[in-house]
């Protein structure tokens, strides 16, 4: 297969969708990272993101809205999922609702799961994709299945180049880090964190909410403990690099790569895949990362680098 490589004007959008449509996969840009969709109402066409990440059936993907009034289609809508989406839509958080009775999402986009993670992007590209197709798209992370999540066309292509139909070129990702996921199928608990911090989340609620920490049972995207590896292996909170490491600093603690040699956690969480993944092409099979402030962003690329390190199944 010869990965299409498409821009970002009316007809290449008009041909993605059209992919899409037709049950094909397109890796397509987020604000977040870059998806690889497929038409989440299409059992074969999911099947083949599966396929093409190597990625374990049982861990279910987002499905990616054009408007909240699509994602009210297939879940049963809360008054916490309206004030949610309606100070954080569109952007970069999921929510986990009951799926409706009725609802098309394949199961196998669900992992057989009776609930839907859903979110609304605010890429002008994924929005007119979204738009143009007028169906849910399927999206996890456009890599392989496990590895480091890509930011620009070309982690893409490194990593599915003749596995996949197309990608559509948006540029850099403006956040660099997965969205915020929050469940709402019982009280309101944070799956995953991400760029909408939790005193964001509070502020919006008028009340405290959890953070789960170690997933049990997987009822969302981005809760395997090992998720976003490099090849290479990783030590973190390392406050000296030893000669035969590739180093990534923050802050004061220069290495090979600085995330923000101003120590500012929005630059960092920009930085974060990017970076990861030019050490990852540099020769050497260890990487060590400088320690990250575990507060606000820092507590989303904790998370991250806290999965890049743990021991591969």
């Amino acid at each position: 297969m010869k990965t299409k490589q498409f821009g970002s004007m009316h007809h290449d959008i008009e041909q993605a969708a059209q992919i899409l449509a037709d049950g094909g996969l397109v890796a397509m840009p987020t604000e977040t990272v870059y998806g690889l969709g497929a038409d989440a109402l299409c059992d074969q066409a999911v099947a083949k993101i599966y396929e093409a990440k190597g990625r374990p059936s049982f861990n279910p993907l987002i499905s990616h809205m054009a408007s909240s009034d699509m994602a009210r289609d297939y879940v049963e809508w809360t008054d916490v999922a309206k004030k949610l989406s309606n100070a954080f839509w569109p952007g970069p958080m999921t929510l986990v609702l009951p799926a409706k009775q009725d609802c098309a999402i394949s199961q196998l986009a669900r992992a057989g799961l009776p609930s839907v993670a859903i979110r609304v992007p605010s890429h002008p590209v994924a929005r007119a994709l979204l738009s143009k197709l007028a169906r849910p798209v399927a999206a996890p992370s456009a890599n392989p299945s496990g590895r480091i999540s890509p930011t620009t066309l070309d982690h893409v292509l490194a990593g599915l180049d003749g596995r996949i139909d197309a990608v559509i070129d948006g540029g850099p990702c403006e956040m660099g880090v997965e969205s915020t996921i929050i469940s709402l199928l019982d009280e309101p608990v944070i799956l995953r964190p991400g760029n909408i911090i939790i005193e964001q989340i509070q502020a919006v609620l008028g009340t405290g909410i959890k953070t789960l920490t170690d997933a049990d049972v997987i009822t969302a995207p981005g809760q395997l403990t090992s998720h976003y590896a490099p090849n290479a292996s990783v030590r973190l909170n390392a406050t000296k690099f030893k000669v035969d490491e590739k180093s990534l600093g923050f802050g004061e603690i220069v290495g090979d790569l600085n995330l923000s040699p101003s120590a500012d956690l929005r630059e960092a969480t920009a930085n974060l895949f990017s970076m990861l993944h030019k050490l990852d092409t540099r020769q050497g099979t260890k990487i060590a990362i400088a320690p990250i402030p575990n507060h606000g962003l820092g507590i989303a690329i904790n998370d991250r680098l806290k999965r890049a390190a743990a021991p591969r199944n």
